[in-house]
C-alpha cells in the first residue's frame, strides 16, 4: 500500500497564541502534540505492515512524542501547579486546587494510553502484522482524544490564571528547572514541528525564546534537516 503526502492541517485563528509567554509556550506545544498524534494514526493507517524501516520511522516519532509529553506533564506536575497555587489569592486558591485534581485524573487517562501506545508500537516492531499496525493507529487516537481532553480543560481552567497570577520570574525559573530528555536533533526537530503552523509574530516569538546559538544552528542545519525528517514521515516536505 502506497503511504499518501499527508501535511499538517492549517490551525485556526482560535489557535493562535496570545497573552504571557507561559501561556504562548503551553498552547504551542500542546498544539503540536494534538496535531502530530492525528498526524501519526493517519500515516499508520497508510503503512505497509511488514516495512521495518517504515514502521521504524513511525514507531520512534510516537517515542519522541510520548517523551516530550511526559517531560510537558511532569513539568506542570512539579513546578507549574505548584508555583501557580503559591501565586494565587486566598480566596482563589480552592478553585484552582480542584482546577488541577481534575487535570490530574485526566492526566492518569493519558498516562495509561502513552503506556498502550508504547506498548502497541514494540508489538507492530516484533510482529509486523497488520493487527499490530491497526493496533498502533489505534492507540494513537486514543492517545490523542485523552490529550485534548487534558489540554482543552486545561486551557480553559488554568492557564487563564497562569496568565493572571504567575509572576513572570516564576515562568523563568519554572523553564530553567525543566530538563528535557532530548538531544539536540530532537529539539530542532521539534523546534521545526513548532514553526509548521505558526503565525508570523508567533514565529518570531518562538525563535526569540530559544536563544541566539540555537537561532543558528536552525539556519545553519536545523531547517535542512527538519525537511528531511517530515519528509521521510509524511511523505511530503513541511509547509514552511
Amino acid at each position: 500500500m502506497t503511504t499518501p503526502s499527508v501535511r499538517p492541517p492549517t490551525a485556526g485563528p482560535a489557535a493562535r497564541t496570545t497573552g504571557p509567554r507561559a501561556v504562548a509556550y503551553e498552547l504551542v506545544l500542546h498544539r503540536l502534540v494534538r496535531r502530530e498524534l492525528r498526524l501519526l494514526a493517519d500515516l499508520a493507517t497508510w503503512a505497509p505492515a511488514g516495512e521495518p524501516a517504515r514502521t521504524t520511522t513511525l514507531t520512534r516519532h510516537a517515542d519522541l512524542l510520548g517523551r516530550v509529553l511526559r517531560g510537558h506533564t511532569t513539568t506542570e506536575r512539579e513546578l507549574l501547579w505548584p508555583a501557580l497555587l503559591r501565586a494565587l489569592p486566598v480566596d482563589a486558591a480552592p478553585a484552582a486546587r480542584e482546577a488541577v485534581a481534575g487535570w490530574t485524573a485526566r492526566c492518569a487517562v493519558v498516562d495509561r494510553a502513552l503506556r498502550a501506545l508504547s506498548t502497541a508500537g514494540r508489538q507492530w516492531g516484533v510482529t509486523r502484522s497488520p493487527r499490530a499496525r491497526d493496533a498502533f493507529a489505534l492507540a494513537c487516537l486514543d492517545l490523542a482524544a485523552a490529550v485534548e481532553a487534558l489540554t482543552a480543560a486545561e486551557e480553559r481552567k488554568l492557564l487563564p490564571l497562569v496568565a493572571d497570577r504567575l509572576p513572570a520570574t516564576g515562568w523563568t525559573a519554572i523553564r530553567r528547572a525543566a530538563r528535557p530528555a532530548l538531544s539536540g536533533r530532537e529539539r530542532l526537530l521539534l523546534l521545526g514541528l513548532a514553526l509548521e503552523d505558526a503565525a508570523p509574530a508567533e514565529r518570531a516569538r518562538l525563535l526569540a525564546g530559544v536563544g541566539g546559538g540555537w537561532r543558528l544552528v536552525w539556519r545553519l542545519v536545523g531547517r535542512r534537516r527538519h525537511r528531511a525528517a517530515v519528509v521521510r514521515l509524511r511523505g511530503a516536505p513541511p509547509p514552511v
